[in-house]
Formats: C-alpha cells, sequence, structure tokens
C-alpha cells in the first residue's frame, strides 16, 4: 500500500517543514512556487521526529499535533506516544504533557522512577 501523501503549504509557509527536515528527510513528490507535496513520515521516522521534539522539552498531544499538522494526525501520535511510554522512554506528566523520561527536567533519581512506574 502505498504511503499517504500531505500538501504542507501551511507548514512551509510558517517555518514548521524546516523542524520536520531537520529530523528526517520526506520524500517530495511534488513541488512548485506555490505548494510542497510530501509523503507522510512513516512509523520510524514519526518517531524520530516526536522524541526530537520532546528533547527540546515537555509537551503536550496538542502541541506536537500543531507542529506536524499537515503530515501526521493527532491518532498517529498518540499511538507514537503510547508505544513510547511502553518502551520506558517517555512519561506523562500531571499536567499531560509528555517528557522523555530521565531527561534533565526531571527531579531525578528514585522520585522520577516513581513517577514512571505510577502510570503503568
Amino acid at each position: 500500500m502505498a504511503r499517504k501523501s500531505s500538501s504542507i503549504e501551511e507548514i512551509r509557509n510558517s517555518g514548521k517543514l524546516e523542524d520536520v527536515e531537520d529530523t528526517v528527510t520526506l520524500k517530495v513528490l511534488y513541488e512548485d512556487p506555490d505548494i510542497v507535496v510530501v509523503t507522510a513520515p512513516n512509523e520510524d521516522e514519526l518517531r524520530e521526529i516526536v522524541l526530537n521534539m520532546l528533547k527540546e522539552g515537555p509537551k503536550t498531544l496538542k502541541d506536537m499535533h500543531s507542529r506536524l499538522a499537515g503530515i501526521a494526525s493527532e491518532d498517529k501520535i498518540r499511538r507514537c506516544l503510547v508505544r513510547l511510554m511502553d518502551e520506558g522512554m517517555v512519561i506523562v506528566d500531571d499536567d499531560g504533557k509528555y517528557k522523555l523520561f530521565g531527561a534533565d527536567e526531571f527531579d531525578g533519581g528514585v522520585e522520577g522512577e516513581e513517577e514512571h512506574y505510577r502510570y503503568y
């Protein structure tokens, strides 16, 4: 089955395309001065994009979706986050923000580990 293509004119105009291009290279299917059409990221590419976004700091699902609008649905991002949580790489705090487990933003140590296990 062919991968879904997305029009990302708004993303390029807003500067968000560079955020994604710095992380992974999406195949450009068509480009002219007004529009760029690229393939949507596959699961592995989306995983890399999400991990790199979380390296910048904690984000809500809504924050991530707004940056990836046009190339990844909220459901795809949510599934990616659930997989990362299952792998123990990401946790969600009480405010609904996703964080990399062990990131500098945490208090660290046992307290961080207890927070991780509380969600599983």
